[in-house]
């Protein structure tokens, strides 16, 4: 019986990479693994098949020969690659699926672990993320224990080779002719055993410790920015690198401004007779007060726009304005007089209702409307 294409077999065009070729191998092998169909001849053949496809197809010298002759270019016996000539299962499946099983193919693994990265909240008042600042922050972490120089093991000693494992750290179980890596239950996983562990970090080989820091806040960050400070993070297992902090930041609400984006809002009550005859008035900013002026008539939610007044953005560009909204402040705690003094002006705008309140007058006119259509 002629061979498929190997291209058929794993679903993937000729110009697939590496990566693709890899994917669909494992999809078919766990597709049609064994153990998970029992007594199925034709599954069992898809399983062959398809990793017979990956052995040649994963090798570049293969590959390129059956790309160039077909099935003759890798055939065992023609001498120009051969399917058989190394490698088999194992060496396929180890390779495809070592980072599932915890490695493969019996090589050695490394116990060198990178630290944990670590984050840390920072809160900043409005004036010192738009402003910039230096915070120093106090970050608890783990670093490598001094007395034992990071290896676990009690001054004069060293950690012993694994007997379970040999020194590997995984263990191969075998089911059937299927076989996978499991982390070793004796050493769990490090591929050493101490016997005699450092009293200071009691065989971890790292001490939990605080450190301060000083951190550079640039100018213009906002809530939910992160700064990262590359190997202020966890150190490393057995003198891996160190993790990295990130600082993340979290701007508290000002008790005059807010912020969206580059632009700043904020409201600026004023007095009815302000609002009716006009003025000039003094409003806040980060860089001090400035005059804006109101003209007559201005109606309570105007709002007026202070150029370059805001924040200039973190990753540049040019800075953002003031929204200055006006809130026109009805009086409070009025003494008989002045009551009396504002009946007698309403009464003044009374006579000439429609010229003065022209949006009061349009409301009523609609409600009027809107009852003599029911």
């Amino acid at each position: 019986m002629s061979k498929r294409d190997y291209y058929e077999v794993l679903g993937v065009s000729k110009d697939a990479s590496d990566r693709d070729i890899k994917k669909a191998y494992r999809r078919m092998a766990m597709k049609h693994h064994p153990d998970r169909n029992p007594d199925d001849k034709g599954a069992e053949e898809s399983f062959k098949e398809a990793n017979e496809a990956y052995e040649v197809l994963s090798d570049a010298q293969k590959k390129a020969a059956y790309d160039q002759y077909g099935h003759a270019g890798v055939d065992p016996n023609g001498g120009a690659g051969g399917f058989g000539g190394t490698g088999g299962f194992g060496d396929v499946f180890g390779d495809v699926f070592g980072d599932i099983f915890g490695g493969g193919g019996g090589s050695r693994r490394s116990h060198v672990q990178r630290g944990a990265d670590l984050r840390y909240t920072i809160e900043l008042d409005l004036e010192e993320a738009v402003k910039g600042v230096e915070k120093k922050i106090r970050i608890p972490t783990l670093v490598g224990c001094k007395t034992c120089s990071g290896s676990g093991a009690k001054a004069g000693s060293t950690p012993q080779q694994c007997g379970t494992c040999g020194g590997i750290g995984q263990v191969r179980m075998q089911q059937g002719f299927f076989s996978v890596q499991q982390t070793c239950p004796a050493c769990h996983g490090e591929g050493k055993i101490i016997k005699d562990p450092c009293h200071d970090c009691h065989g971890r080989g790292r001490v939990e410790e605080s450190k301060t820091l000083s951190v550079k806040i640039p100018a213009g960050v906002d809530t939910g920015d992160r700064i990262r400070l590359a190997g202020e993070g966890e150190a490393g297992v057995h003198g891996g690198p160190s993790g990295d902090l990130f600082v993340q930041v979290s701007v508290r609400d000002h008790a005059i401004f807010e912020r969206d984006g580059r632009n700043l809002y904020c409201e600026v009550p004023i007095s009815f007779v302000d609002a009716a005859l006009g003025g000039e008035l003094e409003v806040p900013t980060l860089d001090g007060r400035v005059k804006l002026k109101v003209p007559a008539e201005t109606q309570s939610g105007k709002m007026f726009r202070l150029r370059a007044k805001g924040v200039t953005p973190v990753r540049g560009g040019s800075p953002g304005d003031l929204m200055c909204r006006i809130l026109v402040e009805t009086p409070v705690n009025l003494s008989s007089k002045q009551k009396g003094l504002l009946r007698e002006f309403q009464a003044s705008l009374d006579e000439k209702y429609e010229k003065h309140s022209p949006k009061k007058t349009s409301f009523f006119d609609g409600v009027k409307k809107f009852f003599e259509d029911m």
